[in-house]
């Protein structure tokens, strides 16, 4: 791995216990001519991190995080959640898409419900967990509404909901924000740190965005170009300060961030 790599931040938590562990995790499409997608890549997530994962168009971010959600195995390394190696898909690795995959037929109650209904959780505590949820993401107004009621924020609100409802070890977000207007994703990643601050979750955040990544990560992870490998790391500086604002100017424009985001878009573009 090169590039620089910073651990100056009270965010790396590095006496917290690994999640997950990437060990030399490589991955080769097989068709007419082989594609090799990621190569050598290895990292270990700590309790309690919002990591972010950005890197150029195609350099294996969405395939990297679905080796780690158990949609299908890498060709090369391993990879072990919590001591052990991941074997398809589990509750416990919550994924969020950027088009939220809402039951379009049920409420806003019964999407978050489900997983732990069909977890056979008992009706009162799928009760008390759906109502904490609702309340952590704003919600609480819209239970009774069906998808094609909400806007895209309120969806992918539903979606997070959904997600934490069934308290998973880990949720993996594939550019939730991507398809918001910029006001409503500037909303969702107020509430993201928010909800992160509050229930301590780990997270891998999959974004193209650098201000996003930079406004978001406790830990940023640049990524080549295919086949993608780990090129940069960098504590993250700013998801504190931001805690609870949507424009924090004076953060934006320090040089703290201008050269942080300067040296990720440098390696993005080699």
């Amino acid at each position: 791995m090169s590039g620089e790599i910073t651990a100056n931040s009270s965010f790396f938590r590095k006496d917290e216990k690994v999640i997950l562990s990437l060990k030399q995790v490589g991955m080769t499409f097989q068709g007419k001519q082989p594609l090799r997608a990621l190569d050598n890549l290895s990292l270990d997530i700590h309790k309690g991190e919002l990591v972010c994962i950005l890197g150029p168009s195609g350099c294996g971010k969405s395939t990297l995080l679905s080796i780690i959600a158990g949609v299908y195995p890498a060709t090369d390394g391993s990879v072990q959640m919590e001591g052990q190696e991941v074997v398809g898909m589990d509750w416990q690795r919550a994924l969020i898409f950027q088009t939220p995959t809402l039951y379009p037929w049920k409420s806003v109650y019964e999407n978050i419900a489900f997983g732990p209904k069909m977890r056979k959780l008992p009706k009162r505590q799928i009760e008390e967990r759906v109502k904490k949820y609702v309340e952590l993401v704003g919600l609480t107004d819209f239970v009774d509404a069906k998808p094609y009621e909400l806007s895209g924020g309120m969806k992918q609100r539903t979606a997070l909901a959904r997600a934490l409802v069934n308290e998973p070890s880990l949720i993996l977000m594939d550019e939730p924000l991507g398809a918001l207007d910029a006001f409503s994703r500037a909303n969702m990643q107020v509430l993201i740190r928010d909800v992160w601050r509050k229930t301590n979750l780990t997270a891998v955040l999959i974004t193209h965005d650098v201000n996003e990544a930079l406004a978001l990560g406790s830990r940023i992870i640049v990524l080549s170009s295919r086949p993608g490998c780990i090129v940069g790391m960098f504590d993250g500086m700013f998801t504190n300060p931001l805690m609870g604002n949507q424009n924090d100017d004076e953060t934006f424009a320090s040089s703290e961030y201008m050269s942080m985001r300067r040296r990720i878009l440098d390696m993005i573009s080699k």
